[in-house]
């Protein structure tokens, strides 16, 4: 058996791991958070980056063995970017059998118009594309909206509001919109995005760069995604258990009054009693 052979069979057998392992991910985030029930219309928003990919090919998968029924509607939004190969997701899309939309929408025109040159465009073309899926969602009967956000994106977001906008805050599994509406999900919540680049490597997805509309990179989340890598590297776990400590929050152990009533805080009688204990132990009066 050739070289080539003896590869490729290695390869077939890492994307079975990969996929097992993300159908796993997928489906825990699911169960855990309600994400799809029974009946829902799940429009899965696809990029033609890695993430969206993979998410709509998992989605996809489960659509086939979960224990209830659901429909999937594959979007994406075309704003004009410049140079923008609107082919590539349409042929794919088709290719894969999932039932598709294609939104086009110039937002990219209305941004560049607007901001002014050398100013970031990232927030206000956020916002306009959030406002087109959400309109589509509504009058399509579109009960959840699939984003491909991932762990590492997750993680990202918390330490970017630390850092720069001085909120604990990151992205949740499951919203509800502003609005009231649209629910907004994220099944690839608990998948690492190492083992998302190498399945949709290993599955040759048609990647879409994502700079085709020329903006600003985000330096920010750059250099935060380098921590977060740096910190996997050298020190093993340590993202791990930061993404199951968004699971394990204690209010009363931070410092923000709107969630815990600090003023009116009893003491259980547990905290009593060690705090005698130990005011015994040194002798003091109580």
């Amino acid at each position: 058996m050739s070289r080539l052979e003896l590869n490729g069979q290695d390869a077939t057998k890492r994307q079975k791991k990969l996929q097992k392992r993300l159908r796993r991910d997928v489906g825990r985030a699911i169960d855990d958070y309600a994400m799809i029930e029974q009946g829902d219309k799940v429009m899965v928003c696809v990029s033609g980056g890695k993430d969206s990919y993979a998410m709509l090919d998992i989605l996809m998968q489960l659509q086939h063995s979960a224990p209830i029924d659901f429909d999937i509607l594959a979007v994406n939004l075309d704003q004009k970017q410049p140079d923008f190969p609107e082919h590539i997701l349409p042929k794919y899309l088709a290719e894969v059998g999932v039932d598709f939309h294609v939104i086009e929408h110039d937002t990219y025109s209305v941004v560049k118009a607007v901001i002014e040159e050398g100013k970031t465009t990232c927030g206000l073309c956020s916002r306009m594309r959030r406002g087109t899926l959400y309109r589509f969602a509504q009058e399509r009967g579109i009960t959840k909206i699939a984003l491909g956000h991932h762990r590492d994106d997750i993680l990202e977001t918390l330490f970017l509001n630390m850092f720069h906008g001085g909120k604990l805050k990151a992205m949740p599994a499951r919203l509800l919109s502003d609005d009231g509406i649209n629910t907004v999900i994220r099944p690839m919540a608990y998948a690492r995005e190492q083992d998302i680049a190498e399945y949709a490597q290993l599955k040759q997805y048609p990647i879409i760069p994502c700079n085709l509309c020329g903006s600003q990179d985000n330096l920010q989340r750059q250099h935060i995604k380098a921590m977060l890598q740096d910190w996997e590297k050298n020190y093993p776990g340590r993202v791990e258990s930061m993404a199951k400590s968004l699971q394990n929050v204690v209010p009363s152990h931070l410092m923000d009054t709107q969630l815990h009533n600090f003023k009116r805080v009893q003491r259980s009688n547990d905290e009593r009693i060690c705090e005698e204990a130990d005011l015994a132990l040194l002798n003091l009066p109580l």
